[in-house]
């Protein structure tokens, strides 16, 4: 698939955009003033391979605390303001890598320009997020409610504020609940601008409700070549809307990093209790130190499976009280079902 081109910009040590690979990003669901809750949720979330995560910011004390955040975690962070221009600026004067506002909500131009003029200081980004709950008054009568005119109307709204006090240090958010808006809107919005983009379905609900709306929509707007960064917004663990972001960019071959499982789904021919297996693996790999992209096959039927899985690097294919273990589709050894998961353990480790 051929990549929309866009500018570059930098979150930290991170760059969005461009050639750049897609980062996956999340949000803390602390207290940003509880420090230490935050300080735990953000180091769980870099140990999950998130790339940059973002904390709300409601009031003084939260934008101060930003200080304190910053000395114990690593990765970027984005500071999340509504509508007080001071809280943004605290944000950034206490080390924030990005702020996530609406110029339009934060009052006058002056107090915009104010904004403006420290993120250019420290040569800190600003995400214009549009989100379909709150559009402007004028873009929602202009168009008639809530479509992706009115949305990509709002997005040009903000960006031209920022454009007239020369300011293109920018990324652009337009999600929407509704899957299909959020992708029309996100389509429409590349004809205007080559900012880069921040993916996402807000509010996309539970885990299981969530992962497959985030999925469809992220994944066909990354399909199309659009998107340079990505949240998948959980109502849950923020480390699941990591773990959900990485799998859909490894389904899409946008990321060759780790380990990546496939397993059957199952049918009449297998003879093993594989979705046990499957679960067990994934438990010890998650303590097995890896050093390369790894492709690895659980499959169900001894008599297919490794043909069937031809493509992995390493897999185990289940029978009646044995199993096989193989490698690039060639059998390498058959052991005891008992004894398939401690092989092939053995068998990753040596690669």
């Amino acid at each position: 698939m051929d990549r929309r081109k866009t500018i570059k910009i930098k979150v930290g040590n991170v760059e969005v955009g461009g050639n750049s690979p897609i980062s996956v990003q999340s949000m803390t669901n602390t207290d940003t003033r509880d420090v230490k809750s935050t300080v735990k949720q953000i180091k769980a979330l870099e140990e999950a391979h998130c790339d940059i995560v973002r904390i709300a910011v409601p009031d003084m004390e939260a934008a101060l605390a930003i200080k304190e955040i910053r000395k114990e975690t690593n990765i970027p962070i984005i500071a999340d303001v509504q509508f007080d221009y001071r809280l943004a600026i605290e944000s950034v004067k206490n080390g924030v890598d990005c702020l996530r506002i609406n110029p339009g909500n934060i009052g006058s131009e002056g107090r915009v320009k104010e904004v403006v003029k420290i993120c250019k200081e420290r040569d800190i980004p600003i995400r214009i997020g549009v989100n379909s709950g709150s559009l402007s008054k004028t873009a929602l009568e202009k168009y008639d409610g809530v479509n992706e005119n009115s949305m990509v109307y709002s997005a040009l709204e903000n960006i031209k504020i920022l454009e007239d006090m020369n300011f293109n240090n920018i990324k652009i958010s337009l999600k929407a609940t509704n899957v299909s808006l959020t992708i029309k809107s996100y389509m429409k919005m590349a004809e205007y601008v080559d900012y880069p983009f921040h993916l996402g379905i807000t509010e996309a609900g539970p885990l299981w409700n969530g992962t497959v709306k985030s999925s469809v929509g992220i994944g066909a707007l990354l399909a199309m070549g659009l998107g340079d960064t990505i949240r998948v917004s959980l109502t849950g663990d923020p480390v699941e809307e990591v773990r959900v972001g990485r799998e859909i960019l490894k389904s899409l071959n946008l990321l060759n990093d780790g380990i990546e499982i496939i397993s059957c789904p199952t049918c009449g021919r297998t003879q093993i209790e594989l979705i046990k297996l499957v679960e067990e693996v994934q438990e010890r790999l998650n303590k097995v130190e890896i050093h390369r992209p790894l492709k690895i096959a659980i499959m169900g039927c001894a008599v297919n499976g490794p043909g069937e899985a031809r493509e992995a690097d390493i897999g185990i294919a289940g029978g009646k009280g044995c199993g096989l273990i193989f490698k690039n589709g060639e059998i390498i050894k058959k052991v005891k079902e008992k004894e398939l998961i401690e092989e092939l353990i053995k068998e990753i480790e040596k690669m």
